[in-house]
């Protein structure tokens, strides 16, 4: 039987997940909604891994989890490595590209820059308080001009004058956006300009200050918009290099450290049939009163955290 790695990127929007191999290539991948629930979404990605998984050649022996609710679906998986977003995508997308200098990634809620130096990432930042230079606000757009928003890139290639489009935050650009339509502009130059938009606000927030050299690594869901790609190639004035997997960099990278740890811990595709449930507890023995989640597989209680010290400390099995 050989050993396989599984791996598990959840956020706010989407929920992914691959499996693969000890040469690190991907067996079995899916991309999903959250739709709000981390646990409910978490569940269907197992279900559609272990379906795609060969399961009678391979055995999962390892996973790792990333993203928001990162701990959350570790202790559903008992996996054996929980990682923050940065580490994360750094490790799958130099394992893929061993020469990126910079990451740009653009997700359905938030955006993150990653700069890297000898496959080791060296400085990054983070966005998660703005709207108008990710996926929603770009999907919030598209229904307002009555477009599919993966059809956005094919419309702005075709644009030879893109509408300028404020986009200091989602308020002025689409109230910018209702004016430039009343004037009479082009559909096709709006969504261009909507896509240079979203490439200067990330450049003017999240890349303010840092070192962007080649090679450039652009991914998360928006990087399957062309038109977003071409804006960030022509603001920067290099190619930008988008992996077919870009979008499942998250979750390749957690398979990889999962493997990587060393440690094996027992999986089982069951997990998408059990019940999880979250409970909350405030600790009571000091002014800190912290918040204590609780997660219980069955009822039974299999991994708590929050407290500060060890006075709030929930033992499992106790």
């Amino acid at each position: 039987m050989k050993k396989a790695y599984l791996g598990i990127d959840i956020g706010s929007i989407s929920t992914k997940g691959v499996i693969i191999d000890e040469d690190k290539n991907i067996l079995a991948s899916i991309y999903l909604w959250t739709e709000g629930n981390p646990i409910g979404a978490s569940k269907k990605v197992i279900a559609s891994l272990g379906e795609m998984l060969d399961q009678d050649n391979y055995k999962v022996v390892a996973a790792g989890t990333t993203g928001s609710a990162r701990k959350l679906v570790g202790a559903m998986c008992n996996a054996s490595i929980v990682k923050n977003e940065i580490t994360a995508h750094a490790v799958g997308t130099t394992t893929l590209h061993p020469d990126v200098r910079t990451i740009l990634e653009i997700g359905g809620q938030d955006s993150k820059i990653i700069c890297v130096e000898n496959g080791v990432a060296v400085d990054y930042a983070m966005n998660t308080l703005c709207a108008a230079g990710t996926g929603s606000f770009l999907s919030s757009q598209a229904r307002r001009l009555g477009v599919e928003v993966e059809e956005f890139g094919k419309i702005a290639l075709s644009s030879q004058n893109p509408t300028p489009i404020a986009a200091r935050c989602t308020v002025f650009a689409e109230s910018d956006l209702v004016h430039k339509i009343q004037m009479g502009h082009k559909k096709e130059d709006i969504i261009a300009g909507l896509c240079h938009a979203v490439a200067n606000n990330y450049l003017n927030n999240i890349g303010k200050g840092k070192k962007i050299l080649p090679p450039i690594v652009f991914q998360g869901g928006v990087s399957k918009n062309q038109g977003v790609v071409k804006a960030f190639a022509d603001s920067l004035g290099e190619e930008i290099i988008v992996d077919e997997n870009g979008h499942l960099m998250g979750c390749y990278g957690a398979a990889i450290l999962a493997m990587g740890s060393g440690v094996e811990r027992e999986f089982s595709f069951d997990v998408a049939d059990m019940d999880f449930t979250t409970k909350e507890a405030i600790c009571p023995h000091c002014a800190n009163h912290c918040e204590i989640i609780c997660v219980y597989r069955n009822e039974e209680l299999i991994d708590a955290w929050g407290n500060r010290c060890e006075r709030g400390e929930i033992k499992v099995g106790s």
